[in-house]
């Protein structure tokens, strides 16, 4: 029997149909005619664009490292917690291989791929806030529209240079994760530091608006874009931590893999 919404399950759903919404109907948002125009231009061993290709080498870092702290918390999180982090780290991967192809030649069907890999990383970090501060089902109907939706406001911009979709996909996304942030994590769930998550991904907005800037002011050396791939990957560890956190009771339990030794020895001597 399905249980009914609870209030805070009701007030997510209202939010999502309403973000929803104003992507289909609202005003159509024009992509600025230089957006593909960033400050580095810079080859290096005839790899164009170098430093905005290779700055998304620590989004693979955090995703490997994100794979192996999943692997040891994997006995202590749901199915749907297990699911999503996979999903965002897995999105890791693929925004550094998506990323990455765009900035070698940017354009418009590059960007579309960029942006739907950085949805599957979305739709795994949403669906871990909604689980853990909500519930099972609203992280993984979360999770899973978003997985759904986000390539397709990709594309849609691509195709039709109406952004909205994208953008309401984008700041709404993370406006909810501030809003559950707000809210106390659920007993028995990953304790995910919320807030952590957004300061990095506002820091990375700000490098990005001021990629010229930033370029400038540090005499040609590094741009804002480039700086912000790498902010980007930083909001990768305060997950990567809190799983790390919930492998550790395992690890230290009585019965754990640190007795397995001694009771090999004991049963030498029988």
């Amino acid at each position: 029997m399905r249980l009914p919404l609870s209030r805070a399950e009701t007030v997510l759903l209202s939010a999502a149909v309403a973000l929803f919404l104003v992507a289909v109907f609202g005003p159509a948002l024009s992509q600025p005619g230089d957006y593909h125009r960033f400050a580095d231009q810079r080859a290096l061993w005839q790899l164009p664009h170098a430093m905005d290709v290779l700055s998304n080498l620590p989004f693979v870092l955090t995703a490997l490292l994100g794979g192996a702290a999943l692997w040891q918390a994997r006995m202590a999180l749901s199915n749907v917690q297990r699911a999503m982090a996979a999903l965002f780290f897995g999105g890791l991967l693929l925004a550094a291989a998506g990323s990455g192809w765009y900035h070698i030649a940017p354009d418009d069907a590059g960007l579309a791929v960029d942006r739907s890999a950085m949805a599957v990383a979305f739709a795994g970090l949403l669906g871990l806030a909604a689980a853990g501060r909500v519930s099972e089902r609203a992280g993984a109907w979360l999770g899973l529209s978003v997985l759904l939706l986000g390539p397709l406001a990709a594309h849609l911009a691509s195709a039709s240079g109406n952004v909205l979709p994208w953008a309401v996909l984008q700041f709404g996304g993370m406006a909810a994760v501030l809003a559950l942030a707000l809210r106390p994590a659920r007993a028995g769930t990953l304790p995910l530091p919320l807030a952590a998550v957004i300061a990095c991904y506002a820091a990375a907005k700000l490098l990005e608006i001021n990629d010229q800037g930033i370029y400038a002011l540090t005499g040609h050396w590094v741009s804002g874009h480039t700086l912000k791939h790498v902010v980007a990957a930083l909001a990768a560890f305060p997950v990567v931590a809190a799983l790390r956190a919930a492998a550790e009771p395992r690890q230290n339990a009585p019965g754990a893999t640190t007795n397995r030794p001694a009771a090999r020895r004991d049963a030498g001597h029988a």
